[in-house]
């Protein structure tokens, strides 16, 4: 059974990676259950127990809201992102919910050329598998770095 989890975990860990990477942002909530969490946080808070983010979500309408917002009002200087990911330590599973935490690398390449590290931490992930598929319930990523820049638009 753990193998299969394995798998299933694996493969949604690869498919929201390539979401974000392609820029097809308006599927990104998909990933999600309807009433999930998603929060942008660094290692020193997480490590503190300190309950703040530098970007919060508590349901996929709020996900489809930051995705609207990047389309329509935000402006900022075009780029992507390209993710590179560990394979994920399943920590716990139990009734259809898995723990599991992924590594994770994002580079940003803007329009014109440039690529950065702009982002290295972890998922610390609960997944919902069920007859409907694998569903975030919740997405906490954590960075190593206390240092988040201004261009942080597309979700990590």
């Amino acid at each position: 059974m753990m193998q299969d989890t394995f798998y299933k975990i694996t493969m949604a860990q690869l498919g929201y990676a390539q979401c974000l990477d392609n820029g097809e942002l308006e599927a990104w909530p998909e990933f999600f259950v309807d009433n999930c969490n998603y929060k942008i946080t660094s290692d020193r808070n997480y490590r503190k127990g300190m309950d703040v983010g530098i970007l919060w979500a508590d349901s996929k309408g709020m996900l489809h809201d930051r995705i609207s917002s990047l389309r329509d009002a935000n402006i900022y200087e075009p780029h992507k992102y390209r993710h590179i990911l560990s394979q994920p330590l399943i920590l716990g599973e139990d009734n259809g919910e898995v723990q599991s935490e992924t590594s994770f690398l994002v580079i940003r390449i803007m329009r014109d050329g440039p690529m950065d590290m702009f982002a290295a931490g972890k998922y610390m992930d609960r997944y919902k598998i069920s007859g409907e598929g694998v569903k975030l319930q919740e997405r906490l990523v954590v960075c190593d770095s206390s240092h988040f820049d201004t261009l942080l638009a597309i979700p990590l």
